[in-house]
């Protein structure tokens, strides 16, 4: 009986497995793990006013932002700082419509449809729709021409626009809460201008604070403990890691720099002589060409030898400069006047027809048909200069990648250029003075080290990898014994939000093989760059939320001790002087001298001198000897001999100072708001 009774149980076992695949079979895998993820905080990129937000998700919606980003500026974002910038709006996204407007709408704030119409193409418009059209009439023509663009681009724009302006209208009306609440009476108003005017004439005694510790002044742990309960807000703090690792940078081996350079120099001979230098320096160039000339020093962060060639000659080749890993040549391609600067407007034109409609439009200019009514009705792109007006100021660095000919092109002579899969029309509409720029072709190359050498290197990463065999206690036994060359141990303690170890960037799968790990784990090989490898040992791990007391003790016992030892020096300082009433037998008893301060201010205006000395002093009455006042820096004894008011600090003066505090209140909105609604930011854990 009892056999069939475990029979029976594997027969569910069975089943399951069967069925497993049959429903895999079925069911698309990429959804199952969607659905994995929706259930696992683990994928969340964070959590706001209690709504997950999946990587999913928010990879979608950055894709998205991403196109709008590339119709706004004309170029890729692509690139890792481009894209930083875009999932930070992206999350400042969230936080808009799933906390900051929620906490605007429950005070009652509302931007209603009529509201919404006339910030978009109304009297009033919104400064954000202003800034991407100028005027009224131009937002109603890009509105009309949304339906003729079957793309969908123009009206993902509108779309994205149009929000931007919604939420700007909410961001100042609560704002405009708090400006307006801030009330500056006249009476508060004076107040302030007194008391940032009046100065002390004062004679006083200070003992200092002695950098010795003082043996008598104890901080007991009942004490440390109490300050930490009573603060233990200030101690919160993010998860975290600490690791150990060990780096093993390759680089190229004496033969591999040998064989690079032998490479090097028979491409050399054709780099001097080819007749198509852009489409050589493309295929065997680790430097990109670029159509831009040069102006003098702009090459010195390439490399000085080039930019020593390309300053002292007008044409040529240079010999080969080493420099360190890297071989570098120049040629000299032509030299021209160029402006440093110059103001665009353009037409953007795409699909099949784009060339077409661009020779068309182009005719049309040239019989004297108005550039900024061309743009508006043909423009996929609409900063294109309606109206006559420009796009914008470039220069060599920032100009839109393809449209480097418009700092050779002449002013107000439109042209045609194709460029990243568009057709543009272009007009320089103005240009800066010129000076003479030289266009060049930099043929450089990276001393790479070959596999052989890398092999070298992986196997001693290996080596050390097998050692450890995944435990923190074998691989420092390993890292002690020196059983690996070159292997050298670190140690640093890592956020979630860490990218970079030891200069290393682009390290993050290090991190996140340390937060996926328990302590006393070691890691296996972990390559970065094709040309670092990593081990990695968990130490130990903190959680999300406050730092033991264990770990802050000492910063408290510091803090602490400051407090009772200006305590006792103070009340020892008022023990010898009882009886004393004036600062010369003070200054003689304790074994000082008396000194004086003319125009000391108790004001906005004072930042160098002792802050509790100066309360005090602000506090004391004249002709009175105050004391002993414990200071930040001594013990003070002091009489104040007169007061005097002046006129330095004005009205205008308070209402500015009043004015910061409430723009630094506006600017503490959101954080607040995101601090009272917990909210988790995880970004870190994926980007």
């Amino acid at each position: 009986m009892a056999v069939l009774e475990k029979l029976r149980g594997w027969g569910i076992v069975l089943s399951i497995l069967v069925a497993l695949p049959l429903l895999l079979f079925i069911i698309d895998p990429s959804q199952v793990m969607q659905a994995v993820q929706g259930l696992s905080s683990k994928y969340d990129v964070g959590r706001i006013g209690g709504k997950k937000v999946s990587y999913t998700e928010f990879q979608a919606e950055t894709d998205r932002l991403s196109k709008i980003y590339e119709m706004i500026t004309g170029s890729s974002t692509s690139g890792e700082e481009q894209q930083n910038q875009v999932r930070e709006e992206v999350w400042n996204s969230y936080i808009m419509d799933n906390l900051f407007l929620k906490n605007a709408r429950a005070a009652g704030i509302t931007v209603g449809f009529k509201e919404s119409v006339d910030l978009a193409s109304g009297e009033n418009l919104s400064p954000v729709i202003q800034q991407f059209f100028g005027n009224k009439e131009n937002v109603v023509e890009y509105v009309k021409n949304i339906s003729s663009d079957e793309s969908g681009r123009s009206a993902a724009l509108w779309d994205y626009i149009k929000k931007q302006a919604t939420d700007a209208q909410y961001m100042s009306k609560y704002n405009a809460l708090f400006v307006n609440a801030d009330y500056l009476n006249s009476l508060t108003l004076a107040r302030m201008v007194n008391d940032n005017n009046v100065t002390a004439d004062v004679d006083f005694v200070m003992v200092p604070y002695s950098y010795a510790t003082d043996s008598t002044v104890v901080v007991s742990n009942d004490e440390i403990q109490k300050y930490y309960n009573a603060h233990k807000k200030d101690f919160r703090t993010k998860a975290s890691r600490n690791i150990e690792y060990a780096l093993f940078e390759v680089k190229p081996s004496d033969k591999d720099i040998a064989a690079a350079r032998a490479a090097y120099e028979k491409l050399y001979e054709e780099f001097k002589t080819t007749d198509n230098a852009k489409a050589f320096i493309q295929h065997n160039s680790d430097f990109s060409y670029s159509d831009r000339y040069y102006k003098s020093g702009e090459l010195r962060s390439v490399n000085r030898s080039v930019e020593e060639f390309v300053s002292a000659n007008s044409a040529g080749v240079s010999e080969i400069f080493a420099d360190g890993d890297k071989l570098f040549a120049v040629r000299i391609l032509g030299t021209a006047q160029v402006p440093d600067n110059v103001d665009l407007s353009w037409i953007v034109l795409g699909g099949a027809k784009a060339q077409h409609d661009a020779d068309s439009l182009l005719a049309a200019l040239k019989g004297g048909a108005d550039f900024g009514e061309v743009a508006l009705e043909n423009s996929l792109d609409r900063r294109s200069g309606e109206n006559g007006g420009e796009v914008g100021t470039f220069t060599q660095a920032n100009i839109v990648p393809g449209l480097e000919s418009a700092f050779t092109a002449k002013v107000d002579e439109p042209y045609i250029v194709t460029a990243g899969g568009y057709t543009y029309i272009v007009k320089v509409t103005s240009a800066s003075e010129a000076s003479l720029g030289k266009k060049v072709a930099v043929f450089q190359k990276n001393i790479l080290p070959s596999n052989e050498t890398n092999s070298i290197y992986y196997n001693k990463a290996s080596r050390l990898a097998t050692l450890a065999a995944g435990s923190y206690k074998n691989y420092r036994a390993a890292i002690d014994s020196n059983a690996v060359a070159d292997a050298y141990s670190r140690s640093e303690k890592i956020y979630e939000s860490t990218d970079s170890y030891s200069g290393v960037k682009h390290s993050k799968e290090v991190t996140r093989w340390a937060f996926d790990n328990k302590p006393g784990k070691a890691s296996g090989v972990i390559t970065v760059d094709n040309k670092y490898f990593f081990v990695v040992a968990v130490k130990d791990a903190a959680k999300e939320g406050y730092t033991p007391v264990s770990e802050v003790s000492e910063m408290i016992k510091n803090q602490l001790y400051s407090d009772k030892y200006a305590a006792k020096k103070t009340a020892d300082v008022k023990t010898e002087i009882e009886g004393l009433t004036s600062l010369e037998a003070i200054a003689e008893k304790l074994g000082t001298t008396v000194s004086h301060q003319d125009d000391l201010a108790a004001s906005l205006r004072s930042r160098s001198e002792d802050p509790k000395f100066l309360g005090a002093v602000s506090a004391a009455k004249e002709g009175v000897l105050t004391g002993p006042v414990a200071g930040s820096m001594g013990t003070y004894v002091f009489q104040v001999n007169s007061r005097e008011t002046g006129a330095a600090f004005t009205d205008s003066d308070a209402r500015n100072n009043r004015s910061q505090m409430v723009a630094y209140t506006s600017q503490m909105i959101v954080p607040l708001m995101m601090d009272e609604a917990d909210v988790k930011d995880n970004r870190a854990r994926f980007f």
